[in-house]
């Protein structure tokens, strides 16, 4: 008998330093469960103190490699993460709309925790046009949302209005992050009209590498297991916490967290 496993696809760039990008996502998905897949769009040479060059995959090898994956293994949610270019947007947007992708959490990677501009200015617009209306959730942070908004978040009342302004425009649902220059670290998810609030601990941990990427694919696996979009955040929460609360410390910058915290394998060694 076959084993239903469920199974998502990250879309987005490679972090060859193994914190953020497809290598955070796949770690998160296996450790939400679901079995992953995922679609190059860049190459990045980067670590924990910044990105030094970033190689984009051609528009047709990221086609074919979403073919690949779609007409072989479809997969019960797509996770988008950095895509820096218009043009491999546009190629993203034509293949889950051809699939018919279920799902879709993308996570507007616009620059990297160490500041790095990781998207062109032509991509938003592309991004904002072709794929948001397409996606299931979107979960930008406080920059992210204000460029998407255009408007200054410096409060829980402005996260409530750019909440509804990117909802509303792009018809999807959004989780606005709240750990980056508000005080808290409280997100606000605004779906089909409504609004919750999703309160979290925050940990002291300056490791913060991924954070985003590791969130929007925990998402995206609970999705795909069936969960509630409330539900998948909650849960995705609660995963990321326990990730940040296991205090790894790899790096010279900001370093990434421990996403195997929950992993019941002994890794002390000789």
């Amino acid at each position: 008998m076959k084993n239903k496993m469920k199974t998502a696809l990250s879309i987005a760039g490679s972090d060859c330093s193994g914190g953020a990008g497809i290598q955070a996502d796949i770690k998160t998905m296996t450790m939400n469960s679901v079995y992953a897949m995922s679609a190059i769009t860049a190459l990045t040479v980067q670590n924990t103190t910044g990105v030094r060059a970033i190689k984009e995959t051609s528009p047709d090898f990221l086609k074919q490699q979403i073919d690949a994956v779609f007409e072989d293994i479809y997969p019960d949610a797509v996770k988008i993460g950095m895509v820096a270019s218009g043009k491999l947007i546009r190629v993203i947007a034509d293949r889950l709309r051809y699939y018919d992708a279920k799902n879709v959490v993308i996570d507007p990677v616009m620059a990297a925790t160490s500041g790095s501009a990781l998207m062109k200015n032509d991509a938003v617009k592309t991004l904002t046009k072709e794929l948001l209306p397409l996606s299931t959730l979107v979960t930008p942070n406080i920059p992210e949302a204000q460029i998407l908004s255009g408007l200054t978040i410096e409060s829980k009342d402005d996260m409530v209005t750019a909440a509804k302004q990117i909802g509303d425009n792009y018809h999807c649902a959004v989780l606005l992050k709240g750990g980056h220059s508000i005080n808290d670290a409280n997100d606000l998810l605004y779906s089909n009209g409504e609004l919750t609030w999703f309160e979290g601990k925050r940990i002291d941990n300056p490791n913060t590498h991924g954070t985003g990427c590791t969130l929007s694919s925990a998402i995206a696996s609970n999705l795909a297991k069936g969960f509630t979009l409330a539900e998948s955040v909650q849960r995705a929460k609660e995963y990321i916490s326990g990730a940040l609360a296991a205090m790894l410390d790899l790096g010279k910058g900001s370093g990434p967290m421990n996403h195997a915290f929950d992993l019941q394998i002994d890794s002390a060694g000789e």
